[in-house]
C-alpha cells in the first residue's frame, strides 16, 4: 500500500451556479469581527480600512461574501451590538466614506458584503432611549417600560433573567422598569410600536442604497414578546435556545417582521438577502424563518453544537436537510462564530482538537447548502482560555462574576505575519493580547505549506467550486452509504465524503479517487487507510 499525498490545489476552478440563480444557496460566507480583523491606524483596534486592506486574503481564500459585525456608532458596551446610531460609522472604525470604499473594493474582487443589523434592542445612548429616560411624551412606548411589582413597585415586573446573567429588568430613578434581555445598556425595543418598524425599514434602505448585499439579523427570534410578558415560572438564567417555548424568544409574531423585510429586500436589484440569527429549539421551528416570503438563510446552531459523535452528526444533518427542503431553502452550516468557543477547543484542543476541526471543516463544506467561516478558523486558531480578568470586555463575564464570558477568547485579533505580537494586525498592539504560540499560525507562516490548515481551506474552497456535487443543493441529494462504526460515508453526484471520528485509523474499501483529505491517507486504489479524526473527499 502506497502513501498518497492529496494535491493541495487545483489548477483551475469554476463556480457552481445554482439552478435558480440564488447566489446564497451554496455560498461560503466569511465572518469578519471588525475590531479583531486588521488595524489600519495603530490604535490596537481593527477598523474598516483594515478590513479593506485584507480583502485580497479573502478573495484568495475563495469565499463568496463577507459578513461584517457592527461598526455603527456605539458605546461598545457589548462589542458594538449596542447601537446608538444605525446610520453612522463609529469613529473607532472609520467613517461612512470608509464603509462605501470597503463595499466597492469588495465588489471589485467579486465579494458580496453582508452587514449586521441589531433590531431587538438599541444602546442606552440611542437618542430614543435618552428621550425615554427623560420621560419625553411617547418616548417610553418605543421600549418596554413597566411598573414594578410589590407594594412599592420595587420588584421587577416579571421573573425573566438576562441572557448575560442577572435580572432582565433595570429600574430608573422615577421607579419605572425597562426590559433588557441582554445587558442593561441594551434596552429592548417594543416592536408593537409602528415607529420602530418604520425606523428599521428606513435603516435597511440606507445601507441597501449604499450597496450592501444583505443583512445578518441579530437575535432574529427575539423582537416579539408574549402578550402580557408572563412569568416563566422558574428563576433560571435566560438562554438563547431551549427545548421549550419562551415568552421572549421564537414567538410567532417575529415572522411578520421578517416578511416585511423580505418584501423590502426583494424591491432592490441583486438579489439582496436576509440571514437570521435565530436560535430555534428544533430544525422544524428554524425552517419557519426560511419560508419563501421570509429570510434567505438561518444559522444552523444545532450543527454548531453537535458533539464529535457520528450518530449525533448524522441525525442533525438529516433533520436539518429535511426541514429546509420542506420550505425549499438551503441549509446553512456553521462551526464557530464570535459568540462561541472556537471549535478547535470545543473538539478537545491540542493536536486532537485541531485534527477534528480540520475534519469538521471538510464535512461542513461537503454538505448541501451554504457555509459560514469565522475569521481565524482557516488558520486553526484555538480559543484563548487564559486571558487575565483585567483585559476581558465581555459584559457576560462581568455580570456573572466570571461564570460566563468566554466570548473574549474567540475574539483575539488575528495573526497575519511576523514572529512577535501583534503579528501584523497593526502597528499599535492589539486590544486583546495574542498568545506567543500564534506566530506559527499566522497567514504568512501557513501560506505555501501544503499541510497547513490555511492551505487546506484554500484547496477545499477551490474544489467546492470545481466539483458539481459539492455545495449546491440543486446538484442532487445526499445519500448515506454503509460504513463501519464511527465512520460517516455519504455520496452526492460524482462525489463522496468519509468522516472517521475514531481515535484510531481504519481500513475500508476505497470509495473512489481521493482528491482532498484533512490528513494524509494511504490507498492502493482498492482499499484506503483513513487516519484517526479525519475527513476525505473522493471523486467518483
Amino acid at each position: 500500500m502506497t502513501h498518497e499525498l492529496i494535491t493541495p490545489r487545483l489548477a483551475s476552478a469554476s463556480s457552481n451556479a445554482t439552478a435558480n440563480g440564488g447566489w446564497w444557496r451554496d455560498a461560503v460566507i466569511y465572518q469578519v469581527y471588525v475590531r479583531s480583523f486588521a488595524d489600519s491606524d495603530g490604535d490596537g483596534v481593527g477598523d474598516l480600512r483594515g478590513v479593506r486592506s485584507r480583502l485580497p486574503h479573502l478573495a484568495r481564500l475563495g469565499v463568496d461574501a463577507v459578513w461584517l459585525t457592527p461598526f455603527y456608532v456605539s458605546p461598545q458596551a457589548d462589542g458594538g451590538y449596542d447601537v446608538a446610531d444605525y446610520r453612522a460609522v463609529d469613529p473607532l472604525f472609520g467613517d461612512l466614506a470608509d464603509a462605501d470604499d470597503l463595499v466597492r473594493a469588495a465588489h471589485a474582487l467579486g465579494l458580496r458584503v453582508i452587514v449586521d443589523v441589531v433590531p431587538n434592542h438599541t444602546s442606552e445612548q440611542h437618542a430614543w432611549f435618552r428621550a425615554a429616560l427623560a420621560d419625553a411624551p411617547g418616548a417610553r412606548e418605543r421600549y418596554l417600560f413597566r411598573p414594578g411589582r410589590g407594594a412599592d413597585g420595587s420588584e421587577p415586573p416579571n421573573d425573566w433573567e438576562s441572557v448575560f446573567g442577572g435580572p432582565a429588568w433595570t429600574r430608573v430613578p422615577d421607579g419605572a422598569w425597562y426590559l433588557h434581555l441582554f445587558a442593561p445598556a441594551q434596552p429592548d425595543l417594543n416592536w408593537d410600536h409602528p415607529e420602530v418598524a418604520a425606523e428599521f425599514a428606513s435603516v435597511l434602505r440606507f445601507w441597501l442604497d449604499l450597496g450592501v448585499d444583505g443583512f445578518r439579523v441579530d437575535v432574529a427570534h427575539g423582537m416579539v414578546k408574549a402578550p402580557g410578558l408572563p412569568d416563566i415560572g422558574r428563576g433560571a438564567q435566560a438562554t438563547l435556545i431551549g427545548t421549550e417555548p419562551l415568552p421572549f424568544f421564537d414567538q410567532d409574531g417575529v415572522h411578520e417582521i421578517h416578511r416585511s423585510w423580505r418584501r423590502l429586500l426583494d424591491s432592490y436589484e441583486g438579489p439582496r438577502i436576509g440571514v437570521a440569527e435565530a436560535w430555534a429549539p428544533t430544525s422544524d421551528r428554524l425552517a419557519l424563518y426560511l419560508r419563501p416570503d421570509e429570510m434567505h438563510q438561518a444559522f444552523n446552531f444545532r450543527f454548531l453544537n453537535c458533539p464529535w459523535d457520528p450518530a449525533a452528526m448524522r441525525t442533525v444533518i438529516d433533520e436539518s436537510l429535511a426541514a429546509t427542503a420542506s420550505v425549499d431553502a438551503p441549509t446553512t452550516w456553521v462551526l464557530s462564530n464570535h459568540d462561541v468557543v472556537r471549535h478547535v477547543t470545543r473538539y478537545g484542543g491540542g493536536a486532537q482538537g485541531l485534527a477534528r476541526a480540520r475534519a469538521a471543516a471538510l464535512l461542513m463544506l461537503a454538505l448541501p447548502g451554504s457555509a459560514y467561516v469565522y475569521q481565524g478558523e482557516e488558520l486553526g486558531l484555538p480559543e484563548v482560555v487564559d486571558l487575565p480578568d483585567a483585559v476581558r470586555q465581555d459584559p457576560a463575564f462581568h455580570r456573572t462574576a466570571g461564570q460566563d464570558g468566554l466570548r473574549d477568547g474567540c475574539r483575539i485579533p488575528l495573526p497575519w505575519s511576523g514572529t512577535e505580537a501583534p503579528y501584523g494586525f497593526g502597528d499599535g498592539g492589539s486590544w486583546l493580547p495574542q498568545p506567543a504560540e500564534w506566530a506559527g499560525l499566522s497567514v504568512a507562516a501557513q501560506t505555501g505549506d501544503p499541510h497547513s490548515t490555511l492551505e487546506l481551506y484554500r484547496a477545499a474552497l477551490e474544489l467546492r467550486r470545481a466539483l458539481p456535487g459539492l455545495g449546491a443543493p440543486e446538484a442532487g441529494p445526499l445519500t448515506w452509504l454503509p460504513a463501519p462504526e464511527g465512520v460517516l460515508l455519504f455520496s452526492r453526484p460524482g462525489f463522496a465524503c468519509t468522516l472517521n471520528t475514531r481515535p484510531t485509523a481504519l481500513e475500508l474499501p476505497s470509495p473512489g479517487r481521493p482528491v482532498l483529505s484533512s490528513a494524509p491517507v494511504e490507498t492502493d486504489g482498492r482499499t484506503v487507510r483513513l487516519p484517526a479524526d479525519s475527513c476525505t473527499w473522493w471523486a467518483l
